[in-house]
């Protein structure tokens, strides 16, 4: 009997530590997020001239599908929103939200097209817009 009962503990023992185990590597993961807006971001728009060639670069490539794209130097933190080949001209990009939180910067555009009766060029476009910012070391969350 007694040989049998420590088996039994050695068992339940062991299925204790195995379970233990799992909650505290599941608990080395977890990310506190806390999405409370804490200030705005002051940003510059900028002209084709101002963006760093190797990131302009990499807009060009990609500039006929929707990217949302970042690139950073030491100082300043650049965020790039494309929305694809478009039929026309026309297009604006308005800017919603540019905030950051404890985690995160936030980033909210939204593509605006040529008004009724508004004559546009015929010819394709591929509007994108990138802004200058202070780098916060966050990643940024397109929304």
């Amino acid at each position: 009997m007694k040989k049998r009962d420590f088996s039994k503990r050695r068992w339940i023992t062991g299925t204790l530590i195995a379970v233990w185990m799992v909650v505290l590597m599941a608990g080395c993961g977890l990310e506190k997020t806390d999405n409370r807006k804490l200030d705005d971001i002051t940003y510059t728009i900028l002209e084709d001239k101002e963006i760093p060639q190797e990131f302009l670069a990499v807009i060009e490539e990609r500039k006929e599908q929707i990217f949302k794209l970042t690139y950073t130097d030491e100082e300043n933190l650049y965020i790039a929103v494309g929305y694809g080949v478009q039929q026309t001209g026309g297009y604006s990009i308005s800017i919603n939200a540019c905030y950051h939180t404890q985690n995160a910067i936030y980033f909210d555009t939204t593509l605006i097209g040529p008004s009724k009766g508004e004559q546009v060029n015929e010819a394709k476009s591929y509007p994108y817009l990138v802004i200058k910012t202070k780098n916060l070391e966050k990643n940024v969350v397109f929304e």
